[in-house]
């Protein structure tokens, strides 16, 4: 007879009333837009009264800004970590970029309503608070860079960078899928996603020349637009993430 206690997994943590209050205010945000929702409408979403938010945020203005370069924040950092953790580890390229493809697909399944609200109301923050989220977006496109690079060593730096732009398009897309529940489902979609953004990165043929109208030499663009960096030095168009 086995007498070892038996491990349990700890059930995860009830979110805190702050962050109630975000998930809320982003939901309500993407749906209907910054200026479409007021404090009294994101208060009732979450039981307490409007004044009562303020206690947890100065105001509306705090919430979006805590929302978008608090993701950025995450995406960065958690992007770091999993290169750290898979390099310590003595993974190669292909087993880290694998891991940076799931973690960016678990942020697009499961934080559609940012994707959507940084698409439409990044030119609501502050001026410190959006280069900060270019920022911290060009460095989450350098880690995939990198690693892109060292898996095709003989594609050009300008063709790597398009690749990762495009394979973000096509993750942040989410949020044009339809609605939640039109989906096929979470483990289904993933695998889709997955499925798409490798066989992306497998069409880099390596020492081929650079696509149709980008030269070999190009300079690098590090700018970075949506929340998992999509070119462009001013926020794009609500259109694919």
């Amino acid at each position: 007879m086995n007498d070892a206690p038996t491990r349990t997994t700890p059930a995860p943590a009830a979110p805190t009333r702050r962050e109630q209050i975000l998930r809320e205010a982003a939901r309500l945000f993407a749906e209907r837009g910054f200026h479409g929702v007021g404090v009294d409408e994101i208060g009732a979403a979450v039981g307490i009264s409007g004044p009562g938010l303020y206690r947890h945020f100065a105001g509306k203005d705090a919430m979006l800004a805590e929302l978008l370069v608090g993701i950025s924040e995450r995406l960065f950092a958690g992007g770091r970590r999993r290169v750290i953790d898979a390099t310590s580890t003595g993974e190669g390229p292909a087993a880290v970029l694998g891991s940076l493809i799931d973690g960016h697909i678990d942020f697009a399944l499961d934080d559609r309503a940012l994707i959507t609200l940084h698409d439409r109301e990044l030119g609501q923050l502050r001026d410190s608070d959006r280069k900060r989220v270019r920022s911290l977006q060009r460095q989450y496109v350098e880690l995939w860079v990198d690693v892109v690079g060292r898996l095709h060593p003989d594609s050009g730096e300008a063709e790597v960078r398009a690749a990762v732009h495009a394979v973000f398009g096509l993750l942040n897309s989410t949020p044009h899928l339809g609605r939640p529940g039109a989906l096929p489902g979470r483990t289904a979609t993933a695998a889709l996603l997955r499925r798409l953004a490798h066989g992306a990165f497998a069409s880099l043929t390596d020492g081929g020349p650079a696509p149709a109208g980008m030269p070999a030499d190009a300079p690098a663009d590090t700018s970075a637009g949506r929340p998992g960096g999509e070119s462009g030095g001013e926020p794009a168009e609500p259109s694919a993430g």
